[in-house]
This record gives C-alpha cells, sequence and structure tokens, in this order.
C-alpha cells in the first residue's frame, strides 16, 4: 500500500512538472513579447506613432497573459517562471543589429514583428496539443491563443499594406 502511495505521488508530480513546464514556457515567451514591443516602441519614429499606440497593447495583453498564466502555475503548485527565453534575447539582440542597418522603416519593423508573432503562435499552439494541459489551463490558453492569433493577422495585415 505504501508502495502505491509513493508511486501515486510519483505520478501526480510528473503531470504537474510538465503541465507547469508547458505553462512556464508559455510564460517566457510571453515576457519575451513584452520585451520584444518595448524594444520596437523605443525604436519607431514619429510617422509610425500608430504602431507605438498597437504595440503597446499587445504588450500589454503578453503581461495579463503571463499573471493569468502564473496564476495556473501557483495553483498547481509550481515554480512560476519570471525570466525571458534563450532565443527571445536572441530574437531581440537581431532587432538591435537590424535598427543599426536601417531596418526602421514600417514594413521592416511590422516583418520583424510578425515574425516575433509567428513564433508566440507556434508556442501556443504546441502547448494546445500538449496532452497534459488539462482542464481550467487548457482553457485559458485556448483563449489566449485566439487573441495571439488575432494580434497576427493584424500585423501582418498592415505589413502587407506596407508593401
Amino acid at each position: 500500500m505504501a508502495c502505491n502511495l509513493q508511486h501515486s505521488k510519483q505520478i501526480y508530480y510528473m503531470e504537474t512538472t510538465s503541465k507547469t513546464s508547458v505553462l512556464n514556457d508559455l510564460i517566457q515567451i510571453n515576457n519575451d513579447r513584452v520585451a520584444g514591443f518595448e524594444k520596437a516602441i523605443a525604436d519607431i519614429k514619429d510617422e509610425n506613432i500608430d504602431l507605438k499606440e498597437l504595440f503597446q497593447s499587445y504588450s500589454a495583453q503578453s503581461r495579463k497573459n503571463s499573471q493569468e498564466l502564473s496564476a495556473l502555475v501557483g495553483a498547481e503548485g509550481g515554480d512560476v517562471e519570471t525570466g525571458t527565453s534563450m532565443s527571445g534575447g536572441l530574437h531581440r539582440a537581431w532587432i538591435d543589429v537590424k535598427s543599426l542597418f536601417g531596418g526602421n522603416d514600417r514594413q521592416s519593423i511590422l516583418s520583424e514583428a510578425e515574425r516575433g508573432e509567428d513564433a508566440i503562435k507556434k508556442a501556443y499552439r504546441d502547448a494546445l496539443t500538449d496532452e497534459d494541459l488539462t482542464g481550467n489551463a487548457h482553457e485559458v490558453v485556448s483563449r489566449q491563443a485566439q487573441a495571439i492569433n488575432a494580434a497576427h493577422d493584424q500585423i501582418k495585415a498592415l505589413r502587407d499594406a506596407a508593401q
């Protein structure tokens, strides 16, 4: 009987760890998104002021996403990720390099923003196919994914219009 209880605890721990890992990955990429949009906002010139407002709203969206995901991780008893990912840091460094070489025109800004949105869309798509993501966590991630997809589509439409 004690062996069965210990085995059950191990299975619960593995399920919790896997679920919180998926959620923490989404927290990190949302944090990357916030940092990426804030970097873009700082670099945007006055002629693209409309993009600053749009990017600020998406940055706020990802802050809210991270807060919701953090609450889910906490409810599962996991440790909440507060940083950004290594790939996100590299993505922001690429934005810095591009801006040094004249990549501040509207189409370049929107192309790079769309590239970032492609990454977060993929992360959400992957999370939604993870079998460990169930119940309320799946519902929250699904709702967030819909908003992320809408943001991607808006940025893509703006990029296409800028060509």
